[in-house]
């Protein structure tokens, strides 16, 4: 007896301990009411306290809980509706409308219903809603509301009918917001742009957390705006106006009342395989293309010419050159057409990336300004921080100025700044440029004037890049197409720009190379590595 006791106490503790505050939620969750919550809780409590003292020892004390906890559930819903059909004496789906009769609203306060019931007008699409409020709540007349909604009397009368037996199912009904109501996903972007919105679209509505979960739900699932209702937890009202909002910045489509997002978003399954891919031929990519360009650089030096320009040393440089081949070599599909227009003058696509768990390649980016500027950005090892983000048209021609051999640059603020972040360094009197010049005429010339042997071996290092490139893309665009909706699958333009997105990744190649031991670390090389002009 005692030893049953001791179970019966354990057991009641545990229940206490590590049940009470998730029964609470389900019951909250069910019901919709803190208060009528607390009273199932309660009620659930005690049933589970009286069974456990009755000497009851459940075999899985977890399910046995739920099951009771289910079973109190459904008799308190049964109760409920029952209760509310003696107090209202009617089932509102069957009420006759009249001008005069009294308002739906004081039936549900008598029957401690309106929480639920404003619940319910949240689901309820605006066609209807709007009718049950101005009837209900502002007590409007059926002819009042059929001059104020432009519609016939027939209209507001069938339509308030219908309304009103949606509001008594989805008031027996137990509703579930979906995951994204709690737990918000993430979603990411590439842009491509020629130019933004005068409101800054696309980025000014792709940082926010509802637009990134909207698209992920409407993404090849077409929904009507009550499942996203539902599915992100925000009252209809509020998601109709954001639903549409989205259709016209072009972010969604919109089809037979239902919504579906206007652009890719790559799986975090496509992205897996896409990076096993990647990794898979990476190492003989990256070996073809140190062996290009070190032969490049060779034959070259043997005609006294420095293709890369006179003021980095090589090992500086090929943090450059190594990049540029890559760049060169990519296989690319033949372009199709310019970006899409899109609304305030904009010029842009946009490709989405579910979020995965792969953390590797670290990003390499290449940002560009007037006058010729560009620079790889490294973003492992603090490298990106070295240089800013970008340089400003006016600190970009001052640069070229020196490049192109001006010396009476008068600007010493700017040419202070290009100093402190090593696109300048002072010999003396004088200042010389820190980064790599390409003369790309100048280069193709001098490649011409090479003997036929030496051409036809660096075509062949050349086609093998290009093949090695070329097998990896149709591997990846495999992955991709078959991971897109029919509606992208089938778009030229759209499967292209999401399969390069998959298939442009500068990193795998970078990690390859470091790891080789081909280029210095870059504490030992040129602080504006990566950075390059074209003249």
């Amino acid at each position: 007896m005692d030893k049953t006791q001791n179970i019966t106490e354990k057991l009641i503790i545990d229940f206490i301990m590590n049940y009470m505050d998730k029964l609470f939620y389900f019951c909250l969750k069910k019901t919709g009411s803190s208060t009528d919550a607390e009273d199932l809780t309660q009620d659930i409590a005690l049933n589970i306290v009286a069974s456990l003292n009755k000497g009851i020892v459940p075999i899985n004390f977890s399910a046995w809980i739920w099951k009771i906890a289910h079973n109190r559930y459904s008799l308190w819903a049964d109760s409920k509706h029952r209760r509310y059909e003696l107090i209202s004496g009617v089932d509102i789906s069957y009420c006759e409308i009249e001008d005069n009769s009294e308002s739906m609203l004081n039936c549900m306060i008598k029957s401690e219903q309106l929480s639920c019931l404003r619940r319910e007008l949240a689901f309820i699409s605006s066609e209807y809603r709007n009718i049950l409020v101005a009837y209900y709540f502002d007590e409007l007349s059926i002819s009042d509301i059929s001059q104020l909604l432009s519609l016939s009397i027939d209209t507001v009368k069938k339509r308030l009918q219908r309304a009103r037996k949606m509001l008594k199912e989805g008031m027996d009904m137990a509703r579930e917001f979906g995951s994204k109501s709690y737990k918000p996903e993430e979603v990411y972007y590439t842009n491509n742009c020629s130019k933004p919105g005068n409101k800054n679209q696309p980025y000014s509505i792709m940082e926010h957390k509802i637009y990134k979960n909207i698209l992920l739900q409407a993404y090849g699932n077409p929904s009507n705006a009550e499942t996203f209702s539902l599915e992100l937890g925000v009252a209809l009202p509020y998601m109709e106006d954001e639903l549409e909002y989205l259709t016209r910045e072009t972010f969604l489509i919109k089809k037979d009342k239902k919504y579906q997002t206007a652009f890719p978003i790559i799986s975090a399954s496509a992205q897996e395989k896409s990076h096993v891919a990647q990794l898979n031929a990476a190492y003989e990519i990256s070996a073809a293309l140190m062996n290009f360009v070190d032969k490049l650089n060779d034959v070259l030096k043997e005609k006294g010419y420095t293709y890369y320009g006179p003021y980095q040393d090589y090992e500086s440089a090929k943090w450059t050159l190594i990049m540029l081949a890559y760049d060169y070599f990519l296989y690319k599909k033949p372009h199709i057409r310019d970006y899409t227009e899109r609304p305030d003058n904009g010029r842009w696509d946009i490709i989405g990336y579910q979020s995965c768990n792969i953390s590797e390649p670290k990003y390499v980016g290449n940002n560009g300004s007037h006058y010729g500027f560009q620079q790889f950005k490294y973003f492992f090892d603090e490298i990106a921080d070295r240089t800013p983000d970008w340089l400003t048209d006016e600190e970009s021609k001052v640069l070229h100025d020196f490049i192109i051999g001006k010396t009476e640059i008068n600007d010493t603020n700017i040419i202070a700044d290009l100093l402190k972040y090593g696109y300048l360094r002072k010999k003396g009197e004088i200042f010389c440029p820190d980064v790599v010049i390409l003369n790309i005429d100048e280069i193709n010339n001098i490649v011409k004037a090479l003997d036929n042997e030496t051409i036809s071996e660096l075509t062949q290092l050349a086609d093998v890049n290009k093949n090695l490139l070329k097998s990896l893309y149709h591997e990846i665009s495999k992955i991709v197409k078959s991971d897109l909706p029919d509606i992208f699958s089938n778009d030229e333009y759209q499967s292209n720009l999401a399969i390069s997105c998959c298939y442009f990744a500068r990193g795998y190649v970078m990690n390859e190379v470091l790891k080789s031991g081909w280029l210095l670390p870059a504490n030992q090389v040129s602080p504006a590595i990566g950075a390059h002009f074209y003249i």
